[in-house]
């Protein structure tokens, strides 16, 4: 068996005990640490990471590799030091396991520097005290669902709703407008989805300023718990040693929470509620608190939520909800009308938009698009029932604001040019509100309601529909109605 290469001597134990992935070793002369790392096996294949000490002699771990085969008496190893992951520029462009080995096909990454997963958040004294918003030149989501830079943000959506999509988009954008780094952390995927994220940004043009690290769904627990960690240790390079701001994306923070609650049920521990670990608190916020914003730069966090259920209750969801900043939520409506982005406006929220932040003009632009689209809303189905004529004439010039507000909310996006033909748009923040005012104010009621669909910024939409042939305002708003 392969042995590591330290100056101390090499601290050797036997296998004590074997129960699927729990696996307890005796050591006679000297107890590893915590968090240490073990390997046994004929090559030194099967990794355990230890987790506690049960006495004098004995430890016990979890397996993060599959240890099959193990048996009492078998050679473990102390490697004297925990998990370490490659660090640097060399991780753009690949893709890892939770141990910090190329899972592409590629050429290892190998040397200096590397650093152990298991890091600590700082102290509040270092952190970034004052509230900045993260722009991300998507129109939707800087309105009105502003991010918090060094926040975190929860993106909820099924399949087929532009999800991978918005998450390439916002790659694509921090690339550029930040000339940050994007990070993302795969947490319970199938073998699927990561190889087929793996090739879209690649044929999109942003792998090369992407780093991918996944716990696959095939994995053991412990290794889809410590892959989030994992990832963060790499970013926090990206922030803390090269001073650049990073967009991490993790898919999906319930399969971490699902890991070690199975990793808790391996150690014997008594559930609490509804089954989930007694740690369940103290573990999320380990690998939350580590994002923020400090030393000026930053790391964003956009994660996948599962809610089970869909009940809002569940502790899961209560427990990432209180890490959150700001919530997006995709509808698979607003998909079926080709409105993309298809974030939801109404569902969406975001703690970040109040005056203080954002200010005032902001702020009120962004409630009064709110408010309108909620009207609109409500007036779907008496459009559907009765028809836009048998509305008031305020009703029908709500309508028309919201009709034109939803479109121009839409944007062709960068990675998707290939497939639209179409140029993306990166419109600015003040762009998006101007507009978004000028059609509050009826200022465009003649512009034809198509020209605002898929532009950047009002002036696009304004050249668009002069060249355009302006049909009858009536024909337009009854072409659409639910």
């Amino acid at each position: 068996m392969t042995t590591p290469d330290t100056h101390h001597p090499v601290n050797v134990g036997r296998v004590d005990a074997v129960r699927g992935s729990v696996v307890d070793v005796r050591f006679e002369h000297r107890l590893p640490e915590l968090r240490h790392q073990l390997r046994t096996g004929a090559h030194g294949d099967v990794v355990i990471e230890v987790v506690s000490h049960l006495d004098e002699h004995r430890v016990r771990g979890i397996a993060l590799t599959r240890a099959q085969g193990l048996a009492r008496g078998h050679e473990v190893v102390d490697t004297g030091e925990p998990i370490r992951v490659p660090l640097g520029g060399r991780l753009l462009g690949r893709m890892f396991n939770v141990f910090g080995q190329v899972i592409d096909g590629g050429e290892p990454v190998e040397g200096e520097p590397q650093r152990s997963i298991h890091q600590l958040p700082v102290p509040l004294s270092r952190r970034e005290t004052h509230s900045e918003v993260f722009t991300t030149g998507v129109k939707m989501i800087d309105l009105l669902v502003p991010l918090e830079r060094g926040g975190k943000a929860g993106l909820f959506g099924g399949a087929g709703v532009g999800k991978t999509v918005v998450i390439m988009e916002l790659i694509h954008n921090t690339v550029g407008g930040h000339q940050g780094v994007s990070l993302f952390c795969g947490i319970g995927e199938r073998c699927r989805e990561a190889e087929e994220l793996y090739h879209q940004l690649k044929d999109a043009g942003v792998l090369d300023k992407t780093a991918l690290v996944f716990g696959q769904m095939n994995e053991q627990p412990g290794a889809r718990l410590l892959v989030g960690h994992a990832a963060l240790t790499m970013a926090e390079y990206f922030r803390d040693e090269r001073r650049q701001d990073v967009l991490m994306l993790i898919d999906n923070i319930f399969r971490f929470i699902q890991a070690g609650s199975e990793v808790s049920g391996l150690m014997g521990q008594i559930p609490s509620r509804l089954g989930y670990q007694p740690t369940l608190a103290s573990e999320l916020a380990a690998l939350e608190e580590r994002i923020y914003s400090a030393s000026g730069a930053a790391i964003t966090s956009i994660q996948a939520v599962y809610v089970p259920a869909d009940d809002m209750t569940d502790p899961a969801a209560v427990h990432t909800f209180g890490h959150l900043s700001a919530s997006i939520v995709l509808s698979r409506d607003r998909a079926a009308q080709g409105l993309y982005p298809a974030i939801d406006p109404l569902q969406s929220g975001s703690k970040m938009l109040t005056p203080t932040i954002v200010g005032d003009r902001h702020y009120h632009v962004a409630q009064a698009v709110r408010q309108t689209l909620a009207e609109y809303d409500e007036l779907r189905d008496v459009i559907a029932m009765l028809g836009l004529d048998e509305l008031s004439a305020e009703d029908q010039r709500i309508v028309r604001r919201a009709r034109r507000l939803e479109r121009f909310l839409t944007q062709p996006f960068f990675v998707t040019e290939r497939f639209t033909g179409q140029p993306g748009r990166m419109p600015t923040l003040e762009q998006t509100i101007t507009g978004c005012e000028r059609i509050l104010s009826d200022e465009l009621a003649e512009v034809p309601e198509q020209a605002f669909y898929m532009v950047g910024d009002i002036d696009e939409a304004i050249a668009k529909g002069a060249k355009s042939e302006a049909a009858p305002d009536k024909t337009d708003m009854t072409e659409v109605t639910t």
